[in-house]
Parts: C-alpha cells; sequence; structure tokens
C-alpha cells in the first residue's frame, strides 16, 4: 500500500490498462497461434490419415477390378481382340494400383510402419505382375488355350491373398493414424482452453488487486481532504494535516495544508490591519473637519475667480473682433499687391518683347550692311572692268562709280542705324532688367501681403481660439465651484463614514 503511494494515480492507472491490454493482447496471439496450430494439425489429418484411407479404398477397388479383367482374359482365350483389350485394361488397372500405394508412402513419411506396408505392397504387385503378363502375351498370341491359362493363373491366387490381406493391413495403418491425430488435436484445444483460462486468471489476480489498492488509496485521502476542507469552510484552521507518498491525493492534502498555514497568516494580516485601520480612521475624521473648512475657503475663492474670468472672457472678445477687422484689412491689401504684381509682370513681359524685336531688327541691319559692303566691292570690280575696256567702258565706269557711291552711303548708313539700335537694345535690356527688378519686389510685396494676412488671420483665429477656451474655463470654474460644494458635503459624509468604520475596525479586533 505505501510502496503504490510512491506512484501517481495516473501511473498506477496506467499500469492497469497495460496488464488487461498487454492480456488481451497475448491471449489474442496465443489464440491466433493455437487455431494456427489446430488448423495445420486438421490439415495434416486430412492430407495424411484421411486420404491414406482414401488411397487403401482405391486399392481394394483396382485390386477387385484387376482380378475382374485377369477372369475375363482368359475367359476370352479363343478371341485375340478381347484378350487384348482386357489386357490393355489389367494393364490400367495394374498401374492405378501401384500409383495408389505410392501416394499412400507419400502421404505419411513418418510413419515406419505404414512405409513397410507400402513397400509389401509394391513388391506383391511385382511379383503378382510376373505371374499374369506371360499368360496374357501367349493369350494374345494364341498359344495357351483358356483351361492352360486358367491353370497358371490359378497360380497367382496365393499372391492376390496376400495382396488383399496388405490392402487390410494398409487400411487399419491409416484408421490407426487418423485416430492418433484425432486425438492429438482434441489434447492440444483442451491445453490451449486451460492455458487461456490461466492468462485470463492470472491477469485478473494482479488487476483486481490493483484496482482496488488504487481506489482504497484515492478514496481515504479524499475524505480526509473533505474533513478538514468543512472544518476550514467553518473558521477552524488548526487542522492537522499527514501526507504520506508522492501521488495526486499527497500533493492535494499538501495544497489544503499550505492553504490553511496561509490562511492563518491572512488573518493575522486582517487582525493588524484592522488595528492599523482604527487608529487610522480617528486621523481620517480629524482631517476631514480640517478638509471640510479648506473646501469651504476654495468655494470663496473659487467664486472671486468666475467673475475675474467672466470678465477677461468680455475683453478677449473684443479683442477678437478687432484682430478680425485686421485680418480683413491684410487680406485686401494682399489682393492690390496681388493685382500690382500681375500688371508687372505683364509689363515685363512686353519688355522681353520689345528687346527680342530690337534684336531682330539689328541683325536686319546687319544684314543690309553685308549687302551694301559686297555692293561696294562689285561695283569697284565694275569699275576696274570699265577701266580695262577704255573708252567704250567709260560710261559703265561713271556708272559703276555712281553705285559704289550709292553702297557706301548706305553702308554708312546702315551702320549708323546699327549704332542707333544697339544703343536702344542697351536701354531696352537696362530698362528689362529694371522691370525685372520691379517684378520681384512686387513678388516680394505681395508674398510679404500675404503673410502679414496669414498672421493676422492666425491672430484672429488664435484670439477666438482663446476667446473660446476662456468660456471653456469659465465653464470649468463654474463646474468646479459646483463640485468643490459637493466636496464639501462628500467630506461631512466621509467623516460620518470614517467614524462608522472606526467602529467597524474595533468590532473586528474583538
Amino acid at each position: 500500500m505505501n510502496l503504490l503511494r510512491h506512484f501517481s494515480i495516473r501511473a498506477r492507472l496506467h499500469l492497469g490498462i497495460a496488464l488487461v491490454t498487454l492480456s488481451l493482447l497475448a491471449l489474442g496471439g496465443w489464440g491466433l497461434l493455437a487455431n494456427r496450430a489446430a488448423n495445420a494439425q486438421v490439415a495434416a489429418l486430412f492430407s495424411g490419415s484421411v486420404a491414406a484411407a482414401n488411397e487403401v479404398g482405391n486399392l481394394r477397388e483396382a485390386l477387385g477390378l484387376l482380378r475382374m479383367h485377369e477372369a475375363t482374359m482368359v475367359a476370352s482365350a479363343s478371341n485375340t481382340l478381347e484378350v487384348e483389350r482386357f489386357h490393355g485394361q489389367w494393364k490400367q488397372e495394374l498401374a492405378r494400383l501401384k500409383t495408389a500405394a505410392t501416394r499412400l508412402g507419400s502421404a505419411s513419411p513418418g510413419d515406419a510402419g505404414l512405409q513397410k506396408l507400402v513397400a509389401n505392397q509394391h513388391r506383391l504387385l511385382g511379383e503378382y505382375a510376373a505371374l499374369i503378363e506371360p499368360i496374357a502375351k501367349q493369350l494374345e498370341a494364341a498359344q495357351m488355350d483358356a483351361a492352360v491359362a486358367l491353370a497358371y493363373a490359378g497360380k497367382a491366387d496365393g499372391t492376390v491373398k496376400q495382396l488383399t490381406a496388405n490392402t487390410g493391413a494398409l487400411l487399419a495403418a491409416a484408421q490407426v493414424q487418423a485416430e492418433a491425430l484425432r486425438q492429438q488435436v482434441a489434447i492440444d484445444g483442451d491445453r490451449m482452453a486451460w492455458l487461456r483460462l490461466g492468462l485470463v486468471l492470472a491477469t485478473l489476480a494482479l488487476v483486481v488487486p490493483l484496482m482496488l489498492l488504487t481506489a482504497r488509496s484515492v478514496a481515504g485521502p479524499l475524505d480526509e481532504a473533505c474533513r478538514v476542507a468543512r472544518a476550514i469552510a467553518e473558521g477552524d484552521l488548526t487542522q492537522a494535516l499527514h501526507t504520506e507518498g508522492q501521488d495526486e491525493t499527497a500533493r492535494l492534502m499538501q495544497s489544503l495544508d499550505a492553504m490553511q498555514q496561509r490562511l492563518r497568516t491572512l488573518v493575522g494580516e486582517i487582525r493588524e490591519a484592522a488595528d492599523a485601520i482604527q487608529g487610522a480612521s480617528g486621523e481620517v475624521a480629524i482631517g476631514n473637519q480640517d478638509l471640510s473648512q479648506r473646501t469651504e475657503q476654495t468655494a470663496s475663492h473659487l467664486q472671486q475667480a468666475a467673475s475675474s474670468m467672466g470678465e477677461l472672457s468680455q475683453t478677449l472678445r473684443h479683442s477678437a473682433d478687432a484682430a478680425q477687422q485686421a485680418s480683413q484689412l491684410a487680406a485686401n491689401a494682399s489682393g492690390v499687391a496681388q493685382r500690382g504684381g500681375e500688371v508687372v509682370a505683364q509689363v515685363v513681359h512686353t519688355m522681353d518683347a520689345i528687346n527680342t524685336s530690337s534684336r531682330q531688327i539689328a541683325d536686319i541691319i546687319g544684314t543690309i550692311d553685308g549687302i551694301a559692303f559686297q555692293t561696294n566691292i562689285l561695283a569697284l570690280n565694275a569699275a576696274v572692268e570699265a577701266a580695262r575696256a577704255g573708252e567704250q567702258g567709260r560710261g559703265f565706269a561713271v556708272v559703276a562709280s555712281e553705285v559704289r557711291a550709292l553702297a557706301q552711303r548706305s553702308a554708312q548708313a546702315a551702320r549708323e542705324i546699327k549704332a542707333l539700335i544697339g544703343a536702344s537694345v542697351e536701354r531696352v535690356d537696362a530698362g528689362a532688367r529694371l522691370v525685372h527688378q520691379a517684378g520681384s519686389t512686387m513678388q516680394e510685396v505681395v508674398a510679404s501681403a500675404q503673410r502679414v494676412a496669414g498672421i493676422v488671420g492666425e491672430i484672429t483665429a488664435g484670439a477666438a481660439d482663446q476667446s473660446h477656451r476662456l468660456d471653456t474655463v469659465n465653464g470649468s470654474v463654474a463646474q468646479l465651484d459646483q463640485a468643490t460644494q459637493q466636496n464639501s458635503a462628500l467630506v461631512e459624509q466621509s467623516a460620518a463614514a470614517a467614524e462608522s468604520l472606526k467602529d467597524q475596525a474595533q468590532r473586528m479586533v474583538a
């Protein structure tokens, strides 16, 4: 019993289940092997002794047919065709006898007596065939009449009698062997039944005591645990607990003992806490009275603060209105500055177009100057050619001289126009730079106006938000005033509760 307490209940239950399972497996395996052995013995019975008995019956039948074909063959001595036909049938039955004897010997190779009878059967069949075969051949050759053949065949009667007796002995031996095998099968069946019963009884002898001891080892500690639990529930923390072993019930009793010890500690701590509460409750009552006085003073101060917050809220509303007007003016100024910036941008665009046109005119004048230069060269070449022509080219030389003079004046005019255009382009470039600077300045003015408008808007929003928050604070102060008045009432209730707590602590200590 004490040894089992060192094992857990789970382990004991598993052990019992394992024993039952192993016994069932052993019983099933043993039964399977026994069935196989019985089947093998029955198969041996049918393939051995029963087959031997069948072969002996075949021997008797074949022996009778052999004698009948022998007599018919002798009686048909005058007809050689009939002799040949019955001689063939006689040979078939003789071969059948030899085959049956061979199968009989193969069916029981371990039986020495049966093998001896089979060997004797083969010997007698050989002697019988040696006596009858010559007679049959002479009858087929018509060299012997029926009377002589019958006389010679009579010499085989002794051999036939021995064959008949030997066949009977074979049948008796087969029957004895079959009966012995049947008895062995019955004995083995009884033995297996007793062995199965013994295995079942052995399993019960192991499992039943184990289960009973397990039940006792569980029920007793559980009853003790219930008794201790009832005592603890009634407030008795002085129960003595004794635990043995290491199973689940032992751990349960140890847990109950630890719980009882912990409850003792808790009760002691509760008593100490009750003493402390009794002393602290008096101090709380005194503190509540002081708190009540300070709460009344706080309520008076909060009323004054609420009045001041109302005046401050009115001032912030006026500031928010002024900030709203300033935001509107800043937005208008930002719009005007933005429109001025757009006009300056258009002027910048126009100056850029004028600058581009001036540069194109300068390019055209340059082209004209080039044409005048080439015309002067052509006129010079024409004058040279006219001089070479002499008197005939004089008129052409005058024309070439005039053309050259015109080309020089055109080139001079083109250079003067180019100089004027260049000066104009420089002035236009300077004007464009100034216009660009004015555009940048206007953009900065617009950006500054927008930033001013944004800042004024933020100020307006901040003033509105502050006004809203101040209203919220004003409401909170009013609520705080109301809460302070309620706290004053709660302090009085707390003083009453502290007095009640003091009385309860006194009763708890008692």
